[in-house]
């Protein structure tokens, strides 16, 4: 039987235009966190900018995403989709658009920052309908496309930072997002469905929100200004501790719920956390490693914006064998041995970035492109979606605000303060050289953990069911509870009481 809302929206239901929804509100706001790094230069220039302005900047716009993608989960409850989807597409043109005109750097963080703000909603609001309203055949092709654009668009950033850092063409960059912005509402007002808040006389969480705006402006703030400061204070570390420290105690407080707004207790299970702990690791090691390659193309080898653009263009190659992977494995028992695979890739480009000084830098660091693709493109989304995959369909809204919280702090919090210490001393080679091989250690060492906690909890091979999830039954995946088979071991120890 046809709705209503299918007859009065002509694209509704649609597969591509879901798709096409999803990628317009989640690729723009993405693309720019790795173009800013090129495109430092002239946005200092131009907006009579220091380093730590635009620091803040970038680190405000980051806060507003995570934070946002808080609050829409809230919000989803009683306010319609269609309506936030709408109203977050318009928020970030005109964000665009603030930033594109920019005649000051409180202006461009305005605009930064409230496009971090919509692209943070969009996210729960978006991509719950595109993963569970099209049948479970093409779960496989949409979790590929999905991670394009939630991390697709960071492969093509540098590039396109680069392509755009002569003087004024920061601002067509940002005019076309505006532009994105607005196909983002058409397309959204011919397809999005009409359909009720689930509960709608819901009411606002008093303690959650503020404490989630705690857990995200406080630490951003004080790692930007950590990262830049000529001399780190003590009050920067304060900030930044209580912002980590409220982001514990929410997790927590989440966890302990009966009612949650995030599902922890469901997500604090085997695979989940294998899935997110692997996100979290690739995208900041990624993150960490573009900068650290665009640091030492730009001062090292003295490549201009668009050739070291033109160099790290190789990691849309990587990423597109990353979306093929995907398709391949996710509905096999191996999902979980791609998404630890990413993670170990991600390790050898942080080798590989190492020997850059001793081999020629540009076509090692070229090779390092494709590594960086293949390993955030099969690590983070897919991370992110066996968690996913582990909680009810009808919970995957809250889900994905609780993992993409975890994994944008980890990603921006670290990289700052990775790229400060590789730029700090005298002999930068050197240390960009150091600071890869932590992050190749990390990276290693992280994914023997997570295998552990794999094999700890007795997770076997499985195959998702998949159309069990679409219809909302159950987990696509039955993940065991942390470390289940020491338990199980511990429990059959214990001496029987007798009566």
């Amino acid at each position: 039987m046809v709705t209503r809302a299918l007859r009065t929206i002509p694209l509704a239901g649609r597969w591509p235009t879901a798709v096409a929804m999803a990628l317009l509100g989640l690729g723009p706001f993405v693309v720019l966190s790795t173009a800013s790094l090129p495109l430092t230069p002239a946005l200092a220039a131009e907006l009579g900018a220091s380093s730590s302005g635009l620091q803040v900047a970038n680190g405000l716009a980051n806060a507003a995403y995570a934070l946002c993608v808080v609050v829409a989960a809230d919000l989803i409850q009683r306010v319609p989709p269609r309506r936030l989807y709408l109203a977050c597409t318009v928020v970030f043109a005109l964000a665009s658009a603030v930033a594109a005109l920019a005649p000051s750097i409180a202006w461009f963080t305005a605009g930064r920052t409230l496009q971090g703000a919509a692209t943070g909603m969009l996210l729960v609001v978006a991509l719950p309908p595109l993963v569970t309203r099209h049948g479970a055949a093409c779960i496989p092709l949409t979790v590929a496309l999905v991670n394009l654009g939630l991390f697709g668009g960071s492969a093509i950033g540098t590039t396109i930072g680069g392509l755009t850092a002569g003087p004024g063409q920061w601002r067509l960059l940002f005019a076309a997002l505006a532009v994105l912005g607005l196909a983002g509402f058409v397309v959204g007002a011919l397809g999005f469905e009409r359909s009720d808040a689930p509960s709608p006389r819901m009411g606002f969480d008093p303690s959650g929100i503020p404490l989630a705006a705690a857990a995200t402006i406080l630490p951003f703030l004080g790692i930007s200004l950590l990262a830049t400061a000529p001399t780190p204070s003590a009050g920067h570390l304060v900030v930044t501790g209580i912002g980590i420290l409220a982001l514990v105690t929410l997790v927590v407080r989440e966890y302990r719920k009966d009612r949650p707004l995030m599902p922890a207790q469901l997500i604090a299970h085997t695979l989940p956390v294998t899935g997110i702990g692997a996100a979290m690791l690739a995208g900041a090691g990624f993150t960490a490693l573009v900068e650290l390659a665009v640091v030492h193309l730009r001062q090292i080898d003295g490549l201009s914006p668009p050739l070291l653009g033109a160099v790290l263009a190789t990691q849309v190659l990587g990423m597109a064998v990353a979306l093929w992977l995907i398709t391949r494995m996710l509905p096999t028992r191996w999902f979980p041995v791609l998404v630890l695979g990413g993670l170990l890739t991600i390790a050898a480009a942080g080798a590989l970035l190492a020997l850059a000084g001793g081999l020629p830098a540009v076509p090692v660091i070229a090779l390092v492109g494709v590594l960086l693709g293949v390993g955030a493109g099969a690590a983070v989304g897919p991370g992110l979606f066996l968690g996913a995959l582990s909680v009810p369909a009808p919970r995957l809204g809250p889900a994905f605000a609780l993992v993409q919280l975890l994994r944008v702090e980890a990603a921006f919090l670290l990289a700052p303060l990775l790229l400060r210490v590789a730029t700090s001393g005298s002999d930068s080679a050197g240390s960009i050289r150091q600071v890869a091989v932590l992050i190749a250690v990390a990276a290693a060492l992280g994914t023997v953990l997570l295998t552990g906690v794999l094999l700890l909890g007795g997770s076997r091979p499985q195959t998702p069911d998949l159309q069990r999830w679409v219809d909302g039954d159950a987990p696509a995946y039955d993940s065991p509870p942390l470390a289940a088979l020491v338990r199980r071991s511990h429990e059959a120890e214990r001496p029987v009481r007798r009566r």
